[in-house]
């Protein structure tokens, strides 16, 4: 396998022309010989560059509107032509094929085109096919061939040829599997635009999704377990993948999971009151929404100031110098919000360690897509869980109507359910999270649990009584059996919102009545594993 070889011939066409003058000059240092193609070839002449055009080179004419001109045996040859084959090298002097030794490449804008509202006619035009068929040729002839897909190797490439003359084997390497990361990334976009927008498949046979690095990670969940951060290739939320980190320790794979759950609940709120949400290990423990963001801090961290120490803070407004400063009060591992003003971000660089993620917008809760999980053997893939649900939506299955506060307690006890790992109870009154079950076995277990820390809350803040006494209670999916119900009950929660669909419904209704609760079904569940 050889190690530097020489740059004598390039091939260059590109749709992105960025870096293009810089690339021209540097290869005209070293004599190299530059073909090209349309467009391409007219912006290096543009610079003085001495380029030949393919068609001259081949012999043979650009034809159907571009569609066909370096799918010829004269560049294809040049490009897998092995060097120090005999064969190879017989058949490339019989047929009068030289060695091309470098490929710059890049690919028709297909993405760009789709998401510009394109029709499909110019959508079509814009699948590649010259493009990768180079960039694969080269890639596979790595040994002697050298394919550049990505402008920022530009420099590289002018420091090699600057130092020796030619590529090194390590450098070509890289570039190889860049070219093939490409190929499959543009591959893959093509094929779910056929199979969603162009045909309406909803599970079509073979489906990938291409993604790029972003950056690897301190570790993953434990510190023996390396990880990293990818970002979708293609259109995707904005999201703390996304967001700009101003200040703070390097993140790490559960300050993001964190963080993204923090982010997808108070998401639900964007349109509300200002609102806050804590959490700790993709649980919230807290949330609450006020009329000030400081306000609601407080109100949020008073559910759970025990599990709130190291956690993940998320609001929905941009952050101020009073709810800074009452945040970091307390030890705080990551804080997201849309953006921050100066003053606040100038009491957050008094903590140095701390994370503040600036998103510029929240997702859309109510956006399409799906989830993806990994377990052995395959991959389980679903919709997101968009499903909300209105008052009118609701269904009263009780003697007793829940009254007005009841019904906002009821809905916003159930919007935070939605996030909560289950099986999950939210108690919630007057809009803020009362107590928290969350992840148990059994539904009975969360709703105690829920309790004790509304208990544990009232004797640390001193109140009369907890803040179950008289809220609301969601769970997440339907009470199998009348326990829970009555747990709820003795904790003083007055209304309940769950799914129904228990074959034993009609003993929890009939255990609400008995215990004078108000009780709404919403037909939907919201499982969250």
């Amino acid at each position: 396998m050889t190690d530097v070889v020489p740059v004598r011939r390039a091939l260059i066409s590109l749709s992105d022309k960025s870096g293009l003058e810089e690339l021209a000059a540097g290869l005209a240092r070293h004599n190299v010989e530059i073909l090209s193609t349309g467009g391409t070839a007219a912006k290096l002449r543009e610079s003085d560059a001495n380029v030949r055009d393919v068609s001259d080179y081949t012999g043979f004419p650009e034809m159907m509107d571009g569609r066909v001109k370096t799918l010829h045996p004269k560049v294809h040859g040049g490009l897998l032509g092995v060097r120090d084959n005999p064969e190879h090298a017989a058949a490339m002097a019989e047929h009068e094929i030289g060695a091309i030794d470098l490929v710059v490449v890049n690919l028709y804008p297909f993405l760009n085109t789709v998401m510009s509202g394109a029709d499909r006619e110019a959508i079509i035009e814009n699948i590649d096919i010259g493009g990768p068929s180079m960039a694969r040729s080269a890639a596979k002839n790595h040994e002697y061939v050298a394919i550049v897909t990505d402008p920022s190797d530009y420099a590289t490439l002018i420091e090699q040829l600057d130092a020796s003359g030619g590529t090194t084997l390590e450098f070509r390497k890289k570039l190889a599997a860049k070219a093939y990361a490409l190929t499959a990334a543009y591959d893959s976009t093509i094929s779910q635009w056929f199979a969603f927008a162009h045909q309406g498949e909803r599970w079509p046979q073979a489906w990938t999704r291409a993604s790029t690095l972003k950056m690897p990670l301190r570790y993953g969940e434990n510190p023996h377990q390396q990880a990293a951060l990818y970002l979708p290739v293609g259109p995707a939320a904005r999201g703390v993948a996304q967001a700009e980190q101003v200040q703070g320790k390097e993140l790490s794979y559960n300050n993001l999971n964190d963080a993204n759950a923090a982010l997808e609940l108070v998401a639900e709120f964007r349109d509300a009151e200002p609102t806050i949400v804590i959490v700790k290990h993709a649980n919230p423990c807290g949330v609450a929404t006020r009329g000030t963001l400081v306000d609601a801090w407080g109100e949020a961290l008073a559910c759970d100031s025990v599990s709130a120490f190291g956690g993940i803070v998320a609001t929905n407004r941009a952050l101020d110098a009073a709810t800074a400063e009452a945040i970091t009060q307390i030890f705080t591992e990551v804080v997201v919000a849309p953006d921050a003003d100066e003053d606040a971000r100038a009491i957050f660089a008094k903590k140095k360690n701390l994370r503040l993620l600036l998103t510029g917008d929240l997702p859309d809760p109510k956006r399409a897509g799906q989830t993806l999980a990994i377990i052995a053997g395959g991959i389980l893939v679903q919709d997101r869980d968009n499903g909300m649900i209105t008052r009118d939506e609701l269904k009263v299955v009780t003697k007793r109507a829940p009254t007005e506060q009841e019904i906002r307690d009821c809905l916003f006890a159930w919007t935070v359910a939605k996030h909560v790992k289950s099986n999950a109870i939210v108690y919630a009154k007057d809009e803020v999270t009362a107590g928290i079950g969350a992840g148990q076995m059994n539904r009975r277990d969360s709703a105690r649990i829920a309790a004790a820390k509304a208990k544990e809350a009232a004797e640390t803040y001193g109140w009369a009584e907890p803040r179950t006494v008289g809220s609301a209670v969601a769970s997440d999916a339907f009470f199998p059996f009348a326990d829970g119900l009555l747990a709820a009950a003795e904790a003083g929660a007055t209304a309940v919102i769950q799914p129904g669909g228990s074959i034993r419904d009609d003993e929890v209704i009939a255990a609400a009545n008995e215990a004078g609760l108000a009780m709404v079904f919403t037909g939907m569940r919201h499982f969250r594993h």
